[in-house]
C-alpha cells in the first residue's frame, strides 16, 4: 500500500504525449507487412500503442498478395488510402477501394487481407484499434458492441457535398461529416470507443483553434504544399496559438494531436484539403469528459469574466460563420514558431528517430494567455 499527500500527487508527473509522425513512405513501397506506429517508450508505457487507448499502423499488401492481422480490440477501423481488395473475418467479407473505411468488431480470430490492384505495388490501409485500452484494464472483449459496417468513398463524399450546399444554421459544421453507428445512437460516434471525422479545408482558409481532451491520430487524406496544423497549449486574447508547433500534412502520412492542445487547421494552397482524424472520442463522449471548447465561444465567456468547467454545448461558430469570427489565410512562419518533431527513415532500418527543425528559446508563460490544458 501507498498514501501520498493530495497536493503533491493530485496531478502527477507522467510522460507527456509527443508530437510525432508515420510518414507514407513507410507504406509506399517494400514487402506486405504491418508497420506500426509504436511511440510507446516516450510515453513510458510497456506495450505498443501510439497514443495511450489507440494503437495506429500502417498495412501495406502488394497485389495479389495477403496477410493476416490480430488484436485483443473491441473496436477496429480501417481507411483504405490506396488500392483495392478484401478483407474476411469470421464476421463475413468487406469489399473495399480507395477512400472506403470500414469498422469490425471484437474478433477471436485474423482478419485477412487481399490486395487485388493498387498503384505503389501495394495497397495501403489506415489501422486503428484499442488494444492498448484493452491491455491497460487486463481484460478482453466478452462479445460484439456493434456490426462490422462500411462507409464508401462515393457516400461520404456525397454527404459531404450535400452539407456544403445547405443553408446551414444553428450548431451545424458544414465542412466535415461525423461518423456514426447505428449502435452508438447516443454519442453518435464511428464505434462505442472510437470517433472519426471526414473534415474538409477550403483554399485559402484556416479553422481556427479548438481543442478536446481526446488524442487525435489524424490522417491527412489529401493536400498540396503549404497545409499544416498549428498545435500549442495556450491561446492569446485574440485567439491565437502561443509558441505553436507546426505540422505540416503529408498526403497519407499521419501525425498525433496531444490532449488538451489548441489546435488550427490552415490551407495556404489553392486546392482543397482533407483530413481524417482517429480517436479514443467515443469512450470520452460515453463519458461526459471529451469537452471540446471552440477558441471564439471561450473568448466570448473571457471577455465576460467567465472561466466555465466542462463544455456540453458549443457552437461551432468557427465553422458556420468562418468569416464573421475572423477566419482568414493564416501568417506565415514567425520567430520562435516550432517544427513537428518528424519520424524518418534511418538508412536500411526501419525505426523512429526525432527531428527537430526549430526550438523555442524560451518557455515561460504569456501574460493574457489561455490554456488549453486542465
Amino acid at each position: 500500500a501507498q498514501i501520498f499527500e493530495y497536493g503533491s500527487a493530485a496531478n502527477p508527473v507522467m510522460a507527456p504525449i509527443p508530437v510525432l509522425v508515420h510518414p507514407p513512405e513507410m507504406h509506399e513501397e517494400g514487402p506486405t507487412r504491418v508497420i506500426p506506429f509504436d511511440i510507446d517508450d516516450f510515453m513510458d508505457i510497456d506495450k505498443q500503442c501510439t497514443s495511450p487507448n489507440l494503437m495506429a499502423s500502417f498495412v501495406r499488401v502488394c497485389e495479389g498478395d495477403s496477410i493476416d492481422t490480430t488484436a485483443n480490440a473491441t473496436s477496429q477501423a480501417f481507411y483504405v488510402i490506396r488500392g483495392t481488395g478484401q478483407t474476411s473475418s469470421e464476421h463475413g467479407t468487406v469489399s473495399w477501394s480507395t477512400g472506403d473505411l470500414f469498422v469490425v468488431p471484437a474478433t477471436r480470430g485474423a482478419l485477412s487481407h487481399l490486395c487485388a490492384s493498387a498503384t505503389k505495388g501495394g495497397a495501403a490501409l489506415y489501422w486503428v484499434h484499442d488494444e492498448p485500452l484493452m491491455d491497460y484494464l487486463g481484460v478482453v472483449p466478452s462479445g460484439t458492441k456493434f456490426e462490422p459496417t462500411l462507409f464508401k468513398r462515393e457516400r461520404m463524399l456525397a454527404e459531404v457535398q450535400e452539407i456544403a450546399h445547405q443553408n446551414t444554421k444553428g450548431d451545424r459544421n458544414r465542412l466535415g461529416i461525423l461518423l456514426g453507428n447505428k449502435a452508438c445512437e447516443q454519442t453518435k460516434t464511428l464505434t462505442h470507443v472510437l470517433w472519426s471525422l471526414l473534415n474538409s479545408i477550403p483554399a485559402q482558409s484556416v479553422q481556427r483553434p479548438h481543442r478536446h481532451n481526446s488524442v487525435a491520430l489524424d490522417l491527412a487524406v489529401s493536400a498540396s504544399p503549404n497545409v499544416y496544423t498549428l498545435m500549442g497549449k495556450e491561446i492569446d486574447w485574440q485567439g491565437n496559438i502561443i509558441d505553436p508547433i507546426r505540422c505540416d500534412w503529408v498526403p497519407g502520412g499521419v501525425f498525433v494531436t496531444p490532449p488538451g492542445w489548441w489546435h488550427s487547421h490552415h490551407n495556404e494552397s489553392d486546392e482543397l484539403a482533407w483530413v481524417l482524424p482517429m480517436q479514443d472520442a467515443g469512450l470520452y463522449t460515453h463519458q461526459r469528459t471529451l469537452d471540446i471548447r471552440f477558441v471564439d465561444d471561450e473568448l466570448e465567456l473571457y471577455k465576460e469574466g467567465k472561466i466555465r468547467g466542462s463544455s456540453f454545448a458549443v457552437t461551432n461558430r468557427q465553422y458556420t460563420e468562418m468569416v464573421e469570427v475572423g477566419a482568414q489565410v493564416p501568417h506565415g512562419k514567425m520567430a520562435g514558431m516550432k517544427r513537428v518533431l518528424k519520424a524518418e527513415l534511418d538508412e536500411g532500418i526501419q525505426c523512429m528517430k526525432r527531428v527537430e527543425s526549430y526550438q523555442i528559446k524560451k518557455n515561460s508563460r504569456h501574460p493574457g494567455s489561455i490554456s488549453g490544458l486542465h
